[in-house]
């Protein structure tokens, strides 16, 4: 007995002792080890924050930049094999191939979102991504189905549990002091359903298990339990299809108002929205493809221009400088053709440094690494001849086919029809509740005797037995209220509900005129280009002839025509030929800015969206499904069991993707092949080819308009006078040059 006395201080001493240790830690005193070692704190670090990097680096199958040389430059221009694009082949290389979308406004920018942000650069996965979504306010329709799925939860427990009945009176035959020992397990299984009138249907089981050692009981162990069915229908707030579809199924927990954009319907609209986001950023890459060809094509005209301009120079310049050797020329004049000549091959350096920027943002949109031995060369012809568009079916088509305009009205449906759902959650919530269920009693789970147990006038002995009889029944019925005094929050939602569709319909008048302008805008942009172009073209012929005719009087020896008057004529050719090729390709690009404006440039360039193929099985199931829709009882004409539709038909830039019998789901064959690629030129020099020639312009109404009498044509440079090599000049073909 001492002993036994002494051990509780003992451990008692021993516990105080330990937590007095940890407290003596705390407070600095050295901690002790029981392995010792000679080695260095390889595990302290000064610091809890540091810039790390992933230790995984992902491999791409395809490396973006296999083959990628080093980009040309004027202090380097090497002789690369020129390769020969359509403005077709190159839109068609640049939706192939653009997973991720560029656009031109982004590049060499710190705001760069591919850099910066990839999350929000548009991409060929957006549509999917919305389509699948499944966060709170941003759900796809599958996500939104969900709700309607069956929900099956099961759950199996077991217990014991002994206790001493401290009691002189104790009841059910237990003597004071004795041990009163208890068993029991609980299983429920329940399958619960969300109808689409947003009503609930559940289905439960319940087996309970109980056993004691108490002598005054029927049974010394029993089973309890039931088969229930419960369904709980909305009469008030959120009760029928209508508001379902669109809000979701309400929920049974409310607090005044729930979330009225968690429906299919409004998922259905978010994806709608997603594929105009997904549209609208495959025509701006189509818009910026098309200008930065356009652009190429200029730069290959003004840095062949300016080359000629340098050349022509350089050969005043040497002929100067000898006629100063021989004392025909002053120093003054001799300067004045080198400065010139310095001026014009600045000119030419700072076009060619152009050229190869130009030619590095087509191949950035192309998917193309910055240098792959070859240089882009654009062979289309610019169009010249006139178009005249008709303002009312232009403006109708920018109306009927601007995505903007498509986006904000699926915008203001999606407002609508949260409205429609806020207005019926501002309701007091009153449900509709009933159940029904059949009760179990036995000495055992299942037997197959069907005997009396425990003396009673009725079997007993299975518990499986008393469920299949079903003498055991019961019910509710009733109805279930519940309001917030004033319902402020619920109004509050309806209010900005109003407010969303008050701007959502202002903002579609704003940006109805906004189009009409910029289209008006297009317009006004196309007629300048065209009557620039025009113009300029008279300017070249004029500035040609300016130049033969001082050449032929400085030739002659005539004393009022100066060097300076030469050297001019020589500048104004090569700024008359710029001036004329950049109207033309502002012209030309200002025809696709009246197509991106009047929502057509996708149909313009034959570019259809549509989706990729599925699964072969899984056109199967959506026959069956139909199948079955189609072959179906028809509802009750009473119930309203057919939504309304909220949409309509594909538009022409939309196209439905329609399988064949023998389509494989490879991406091969639901893509149209690669046009045939233009091999390379295996010659040294290569040059632009010279346009076709034009149409000539209608005679003018008047003599008035003298410089319109030149026909509006191109004629093809004379070969004569002085040439030059350049890396891009192809023998054979006319080349521009002084007259």
């Amino acid at each position: 007995m001492m002993d036994r006395r002494l051990g509780r201080p003992s451990r008692a001493l021993l516990l105080l002792t330990c937590f007095a240790v940890g407290c003596a830690q705390m407070k600095g005193i050295p901690e002790r080890y029981l392995a010792l070692r000679d080695s260095e704190l390889e595990y302290y670090r000064e610091v809890a924050t540091e810039v790390d990097f992933p230790t995984h680096v992902e491999t791409f199958e395809d490396d973006p930049l296999a083959g990628s040389e080093a980009p040309l430059r004027i202090t380097n221009p090497e002789r690369r094999e020129v390769r020969d694009i359509t403005l077709s082949e190159a839109i068609h290389t640049a939706l192939a191939s653009s997973e991720i979308i560029r656009d031109q406004g982004s590049f060499f920018s710190p705001n760069n979102t591919l850099l910066r942000n990839t999350v929000s650069a548009p991409s060929v996965y957006d549509p999917a991504l919305s389509e699948t979504g499944v966060l709170f306010g941003n759900r796809g329709v599958e996500a939104a189905l969900a709700d309607f799925d069956a929900q099956l939860t099961s759950s199996l427990t077991w217990s014991r549990n002994e206790q001493v009945q401290n009691n002189l009176f104790t009841s059910g035959g237990l003597r004071p002091g004795q041990t009163l020992a208890e068993e029991g397990a609980q299983f429920q299984t329940r399958i619960q359903k969300t109808l689409a009138n947003g009503g609930i249907l559940a289905v439960q089981h319940d087996v309970s298990y109980s056993g004691n050692n108490v002598p005054s009981r029927l049974f010394p162990s029993v089973f309890t339990g039931q088969v229930s069915t419960e369904y709980r229908q909305p009469l008030l707030a959120g009760h029928g299809m209508e508001y379902t579809r669109i809000a979701g199924p309400i929920s049974q927990a409310i607090r005044g108002v729930v979330g009225v954009n968690q429906g299919v319907v409004i998922s259905r609209i978010n994806t709608s929205i997603s594929i105009a986001d997904f549209q609208l950023a495959v025509r701006n890459l189509l818009k910026d493809v098309e200008d930065s060809y356009w652009n190429l094509a200029l730069a290959y005209r003004t840095w062949d221009a300016e080359v000629v301009s340098r050349d022509a120079a350089l050969g005043t310049w040497r002929t100067l400088r000898a006629d100063l050797e021989a004392g025909r020329r002053s120093i003054t004049d001799e300067a004045q053709a080198q400065e010139t000549y310095f001026d014009a091959r600045a000119r030419a350096e700072s076009a060619l440094a152009e050229l190869y920027s130009t030619e590095a943002r087509l191949r950035r949109l192309l998917n193309l690494p910055p240098g792959d031995g070859t240089i882009l060369r654009p062979i289309d012809t610019p169009t010249t001849a006139e178009i005249v568009p008709n303002w009312d079916i232009s403006l109708a088509e920018a109306l009927t086919n601007r995505v903007e305009l498509r986006r904000q009205k699926w915008q203001l449906k999606s407002f609508e029809l949260s409205l429609q759902a806020a207005r019926s959650v501002a309701r007091p919530r009153f449900d509709f509740v009933s159940s029904y269920q059949v009760n179990m009693f036995g000495d055992q789970l299942f037997g197959s005797m069907d005997d009396d147990s425990g003396d009673t006038m009725q079997g007993l002995n299975s518990a499986y037995e008393t469920l299949t009889q079903g003498d055991q029944t019961g019910w509710t019925l009733g109805f279930e209220f519940f309001v917030p005094i004033g319902l402020r929050l619920a109004k509050t939602q309806v209010r900005n509900q109003e407010l969303q569709v008050a701007k959502a319909r202002a903002a579609l008048a704003a940006q109805e005129l906004e189009v009409s302008h910029e289209l008006a805008e297009a317009f006004r942009r196309l007629d300048r280009a065209y009557r620039t172009a025009r113009t300029n073209f008279n300017r070249r012929e004029a500035s040609r002839k300016r130049l033969a005719a001082t050449r032929a009087s400085y030739d002659a020896g005539r004393q009022e025509t100066t060097v300076d008057l030469l050297l001019r004529a020589q500048t104004a050719v090569a700024q008359s030929e710029v001036a004329y090729f950049r109207s033309l390709i502002e012209y030309n690009q200002a025809i696709a800015e009246m197509h991106y404006r009047k929502g057509t440039l996708l149909m313009q360039n034959n570019v259809q969206l549509a989706e990729g193929g599925w699964d072969p099985q899984a056109y199967t199931m959506a026959l069956r499904q139909a199948w079955a829709r189609t072959h179906a009882f028809e509802a009750d004409p009473l119930l309203h069991s057919t939504p309304e539709p909220f949409a309509t038909g594909e538009t022409q830039e939309m196209m439905p993707f329609t399988p064949t019998e023998a389509m494989q789901p490879t991406l091969d064959e639901l893509l149209a092949p690669l046009p045939p690629e233009v091999g390379p030129i295996p010659k040294e020099d290569f040059q632009l080819d010279n346009p076709a020639p034009l149409a000539p312009a209608p005679e003018p109404e008047s003599d008035d308009r003298e410089e319109e009498l030149i026909n509006w044509t191109l004629p093809v440079p004379s070969t004569e006078g002085e040439q030059h090599e350049s890396l891009f000049a192809k023998p054979g073909t006319a080349r521009l040059g002084t007259e």
